[in-house]
């Protein structure tokens, strides 16, 4: 499988850039964004990108998923929306059960597998 792209260049190039772009606004001080807000702003930004590709790979990873809902939950603590940690558990919660819904006609259980070699990782 080729690496994802994104308008033919890989997301962690956006990413960067994104990131360079608010880095110097901060440094400017312009109103209403601060260090901490630009940081979360990337962080979601990179939470994005692992989403978008664990959705382009089988087996679909979950915590790609998970992981968003925390860095937008951080990005909203940034700017100073109380979100607690009962909301987010609910809300990955919730992702989870979707994925699985999702995934389900994608899995089947093995056949024959000796229970020797199931505690075995390579």
């Amino acid at each position: 499988m080729s690496t994802p792209t994104l308008f033919g260049r890989e997301p962690a190039l956006y990413i960067a850039a994104i990131a360079a772009i608010l880095g110097i606004a901060v440094t400017l001080g312009i109103d209403g964004l601060s260090a901490t807000q630009a940081a979360a702003i990337v962080a979601v930004l990179n939470a994005a990108a692992a989403v978008w590709t664990a959705m382009l790979v089988r087996p679909i990873a979950p915590a790609a998923f998970t992981g968003l809902v925390s860095a937008a939950a951080a990005l909203l603590a940034a700017y100073g929306l109380d979100v607690s940690q009962e909301t987010v558990g609910a809300i990955n919660g919730a992702v989870l059960a979707v994925l699985a819904l999702l995934t389900r006609g994608q899995v089947s259980p093995a056949r024959n597998v000796d229970p020797a070699v199931l505690g075995k990782r390579d």
